[in-house]
């Protein structure tokens, strides 16, 4: 993600830096999730049913990204954001259950052994930086997620479509993420942090797009 990850953001605006690496490195960019192999073709049911059911490994168990990281936080602005985010969060993960269950069972794919380790490796590289001890880490990948997820609703939505299931409208705007990033990033190192916890975030979520994309090549979906 270029300099921002490394040093201070040079006058920048910490908040529309880190939204800018999660546009750059996250969901959003991923050719797969705006697909017709994923969001209309043929193969559409089976395909939307392996994201739910893998956005459910891995975001859909409590506590969460947004749980831990607000147990890291004190600070005034933190508290109100994430008073508003965990709730949010909740009603998602709730969500996402409705879906497994109106998916029906995980599609069978070549390779599923793998595919399955491979997400587990995934939730535990998540929750490890949601847990950090570095200040500002778990931050940014809360901030990362909150703001990630406009793109993954979209799939979401298409899903609940499919299945028979309303969607509600996605809470957390990216407004708040960018106010909440600026008013915690005091210094540099809390910056730094930030940055590499959204980073992070993102990338993972891209390679989860990538697995998916795979696992619908490996059943001949595409």
């Amino acid at each position: 993600m270029g300099s921002a990850s490394v040093g201070r953001v040079g006058g920048a605006r910490i908040g529309a830096t880190l939204l800018a690496c999660v546009a750059e490195h996250g969901s959003a960019v991923h050719p797969y999730v705006s697909s017709e192999t994923l969001l209309k073709g043929p193969h559409a049911a089976r395909n939307l049913a392996d994201a739910v059911h893998f956005l459910c490994t891995l975001h859909g168990r409590h506590p969460g990204v947004i749980d831990h990281a607000a147990n890291r936080h004190v600070e005034k602005a933190a508290r109100a954001w994430f008073a508003t985010a965990t709730a949010m969060s909740a009603a998602e993960r709730a969500y996402l259950t409705r879906l497994a269950v109106a998916a029906g069972p995980l599609p069978s794919t070549p390779g599923a052994g793998d595919n399955d380790a491979a997400v587990r490796h995934q939730r535990h590289a998540i929750e490890m930086l949601a847990q950090s001890e570095r200040k500002g880490c778990a931050l940014g990948a809360a901030l990362a997620l909150a703001a990630d997820w406009t793109s993954i609703r979209v799939v979401l939505d298409a899903a609940a479509r499919r299945f028979g299931l309303e969607s509600y409208p996605y809470g957390l705007e990216p407004e708040s993420v960018r106010g909440l990033a600026d008013e915690i990033a005091a210094t540099a190192s809390v910056e730094r942090a930030l940055l590499f916890g959204a980073e992070q975030i993102a990338l993972q979520h891209r390679a989860l797009w990538d697995l998916l994309e795979a696992r619908a090549e490996a059943r001949g979906d595409d």
